[in-house]
């Protein structure tokens, strides 16, 4: 089932060849209430490895050099945190790789600089200072303080299948693979930015973590996801509810397959799962996204034999990031990745019956959606 747990997925993964061309990264988002006024919040925490059998003195970066060396790659260790919002930004902090600890089994934790992140705790600091950011263009960050100490409890997975397994995982057969072990996570804790303090509460917080690793991202680049959701048929909240869907242009080797994606609907304890991996349930995608002026909009189709989901999604742009990665191979590819936390949207789940003909299970909205689009510059 697409929901069943596999921590062995969330351990380190930069080794062999990886290790001299390749990223390794934990990503957590969920939403934090303001002590004092109780404004939500939506926040994100990322531990990002690039390279480290590449590593030097200090953090290496090559993306923005005026000439880069034949062979020259970046290394370094990333905590990148952030929020999305009118007042959105992205905090970079970096560490070489001789002040990084990772433990390389299951399950895993990783510490830099008072930084750690594992299966069920996170905590950490990242400040950065206006001056710095100006004389540091490489790190492609914004300015403030924001740290953070949060326990962490999975509650759903989403496991796309045999194609993150241990042998595809050995044969580095994809460019780019993803795990999520807690599509729904339950977060409790604080975060303090800028000086004012977010609670963290399991029953309000959305949360939602993963895991990406490999030699390169993708090109077109999607994710959405929530567990904020409410039935428009009953009125009721959808407590054990969530739904997932990304991908892009799966790269194998050097088969480029035309556009999937990947997604799943856990509707109140049962799964619909859209996976193009699983031929024999049918799995059929149709997407189109775009940016207009003020928004960027999601418009997704999933078949399978025996369901359908129609995903609606739009965000806001003035509460988004274009959010920076430079990739393994030192050149920086997607500079309008758009990433969000505050999208809205409409989810149409239907059940097929004989012939095809469509019956609707639920109309729900989506809030405080997870979503990203990209596409590499051309």
């Amino acid at each position: 089932m697409g929901n069943k747990s596999d921590i062995s997925r969330d351990q380190w993964m930069l080794k062999g060849s990886l290790s001299y061309k390749g990223y390794d990264w934990w990503w957590h988002n969920f939403t934090g209430i303001n002590d004092e006024t109780g404004e939500r919040k939506r926040f994100y925490i990322e531990f990002f490895g690039c390279n480290p059998a590449r590593a030097k003195d200090e953090p290496y970066f090559v993306w923005n050099k005026k000439k880069k060396k034949l062979g020259d790659r970046p290394s370094y260790f990333m905590v990148n945190v952030g929020y999305w919002g009118d007042d959105h930004a992205q905090l970079h902090r970096f560490f070489p790789w001789k002040d990084v600890k990772i433990s390389k089994g299951v399950p895993f934790v990783v510490e830099a600089g008072g930084c750690v992140c594992s299966e069920i705790y996170t905590e950490g600091y990242v400040s950065v200072h206006s001056d710095d950011a100006k004389l540091h263009p490489e790190w492609m960050t914004d300015v403030g303080t924001m740290s953070w100490s949060l326990d962490i409890d999975k509650k759903i997975a989403f496991n796309v299948g045999y194609g993150a397994d241990a042998l595809f995982r050995d044969l580095k057969t994809f460019e780019m693979f993803w795990h999520a072990e807690g599509i729904k996570t339950l977060y409790k804790g604080e975060v303090i930015l800028n000086g004012e303090r977010y609670m963290v509460i399991p029953e309000e917080c959305n949360g939602y973590a993963d895991k990406n690793w490999g030699r390169d991202f993708t090109s077109p680049w999607i994710w959405l996801s929530s567990n904020n959701l409410t039935s428009l048929i009953t009125g009721k909240r959808l407590n054990n509810s969530v739904f997932e869907i990304g991908g892009g242009r799966p790269k194998l080797h050097v088969l480029k397959f035309n556009k999937k994606l990947l997604g799943v609907f856990h509707y109140e304890g049962k799964d619909y799962e859209f996976n193009f991996s699983k031929f024999w349930t049918g799995s059929k995608t149709r997407f189109k996204c775009k940016e207009t002026k003020e928004e960027v909009i999601w418009h997704i189709i999933q078949d399978t034999w025996n369901a359908r989901l129609v995903t609606n999604v739009h965000c806001k742009k003035k509460e988004m990031l274009n959010i920076n990665y430079e990739s393994p191979d030192g050149y920086k590819r997607h500079n309008r990745l758009w990433n969000g936390g505050t999208g809205t949207g409409e989810l149409l789940l239907y059940k097929k019956g004989i012939f095809g003909k469509l019956k609707l299970i639920d109309d729900v909205l989506a809030e405080e959606i997870g979503c990203e689009y990209g596409e590499y510059d051309n």
